[in-house]
């Protein structure tokens, strides 16, 4: 069984998307016209430190190592994890996170306080920065989330986190980690409503050199948080990405070929853009400007992300663990792509 036929056994509790509206968040400075005020002067606590309260969104950051920065068995094992569609990610067995890269981004709530910084995120999963001077421990007890102990430097909050098991991943591209992981992450929150976070990841026992990535989030004022919880594990995903090719059933150059153009569609409450067209004999598909297209059609460390579709059939292909269906008129003419994903089917109208 492919994976995209199985694709709506991961499923969300409450999508992204579908956060409550309409409800003004008290205390927070407004514009004349009554909207929130982004550029409002940076909140404060009682310490005279930046203030990081609040509940804050951003996009999927760009958690991507080069091949370089890792080593062979890592690279190895990544290959491995494409293969296989990811298919051992831990959000996708509903397990922690951790210290996985996409997890800085999407939606959480920041509780601070003077001695503890707790970030609550929707899937229901925390962790709790100490910024109450203690040390971090020299070997401490491996576990999901580590521990993280913050230290200012200015307005600049600076954690270092170490202790996690090697049970977790750093990038949803399948990059694995050993014991001796150490994240080290600086915040900054220049204005009420940005807050600038930066990443490294160093671990001499998988990396050959530090990688990091950044990604800015927003405060999300008038608005709440809800869950969004992993109800099932991917446990029917069966087969590799080489078998889907391998039992492809060979569809006409011409067919193919009507499949081409641009379509746009809405994912995760953004904009979204493909471009299809043919290579050869090779239908490929990829988003237009975004080298780093997530989750399960994310093309492992290829810069390019293009994804070969493999047919499955005339009108229905496989690629990276996606399913895509083009929709044809009694005309014989293209008017959409349904992109087959975990969360659902995200209908993408042919523009041209």
């Amino acid at each position: 069984m492919r994976l995209f036929f199985a694709a709506l056994i991961l499923t969300l509790a409450a999508p992204a998307s579908a956060q409550w509206l309409d409800r003004p968040t008290p205390g927070i400075p407004r514009t004349p016209d009554g909207k929130p005020n982004l550029t409002a002067p940076t909140p404060r606590g009682p310490d005279g430190k930046p203030d990081f309260s609040g509940v804050w969104e951003g996009p999927v950051p760009a958690g991507r190592p080069t091949p370089g920065d890792l080593q062979p068995w890592v690279l190895d094992l990544a290959t491995k994890h494409q293969q296989d569609y990811y298919k051992m990610r831990p959000y996708y067995q509903c397990r922690p996170s951790g210290p996985e890269a996409e997890r800085f981004g999407g939606w959480k709530r920041i509780l601070h306080t003077p001695a503890a910084i707790a970030v609550l995120q929707d899937d229901l999963t925390y962790r709790v920065i100490h910024t109450d001077g203690r040390q971090l421990e020299a070997e401490p007890a491996p576990n999901w989330s580590g521990y993280s102990v913050g230290r200012w430097e200015g307005d600049t909050l600076v954690v270092d986190s170490v202790g996690f098991n090697d049970k977790t991943w750093t990038s949803r591209y399948g990059i694995t980690h050993t014991e001796k992981l150490r994240v080290t992450e600086r915040y900054r929150r220049p204005d009420f409503g940005h807050l600038l976070v930066e990443v490294t990841y160093t671990d001499p026992g998988a990396y050959t050199r530090p990688w990091s990535f950044s990604t800015d989030l927003t405060i999300a004022a008038d608005t709440e948080m809800l869950e969004a919880i992993c109800e099932k594990s991917s446990e029917a995903w069966s087969g590799t990405l080489n078998d889907a090719a391998g039992t492809a059933p060979k569809i006409p150059r011409d067919v193919l070929a009507r499949y081409a153009g641009v379509y746009n569609g809405i994912y995760g409450g953004r904009p979204r853009t493909y471009e299809v067209w043919l290579d050869g004999d090779k239908l490929m598909a990829k988003i237009p400007g975004d080298t780093i297209e997530g989750g399960l059609g994310a093309t492992g460390l290829d810069e390019g992300a293009a994804r070969i579709l493999v047919p499955q059939s005339e009108t229905v292909f496989e690629g990276l663990g996606l399913g895509y269906r083009f929709v044809v008129d009694d005309k014989g003419v293209t008017t959409a792509m349904i992109v087959i994903h975990i969360s659902g089917p995200y209908t993408y109208t042919r523009q041209k």
